[in-house]
């Protein structure tokens, strides 16, 4: 199945200011997802991983490309309905991001 989404993303602990609107498409097949969407450091970033689904919540792992931290990352959030949270850190600070998908 491929879903279309438009996340909105509030950044919280971090110093820089950061892209808090993120086009987002992605493939998902019995919870094997792949995707791309444009980051919070305004690049596009492209991942595969997996999902796992309890109800309405839900656990994403991946591996993901486009952030300055090296070619490819991991990645982590949790999800419940159509909210997100996932951990970030920048220069030794850690902190999240919170956001809300709006799926077409």
């Amino acid at each position: 199945m491929i879903e279309l989404a438009l996340g909105i993303s509030l950044h919280l602990g971090l110093l820089q200011d950061y892209n808090a609107i993120h086009p987002h498409i992605r493939y998902i097949e019995q919870g094997y997802m792949a995707g791309a969407y444009y980051n919070s450091v305004e690049n596009i970033s492209t991942y595969a991983g997996y999902r796992w689904e309890f109800g309405d919540f839900g656990l994403e792992a991946a591996v993901v490309t486009g952030y300055p931290e090296g070619d490819i990352v991991p990645f982590g959030r949790a999800t419940y309905k159509d909210f997100f949270i996932a951990p970030a850190h920048e220069n030794g600070t850690v902190g999240a991001v919170l956001g809300y998908e709006f799926k077409f």
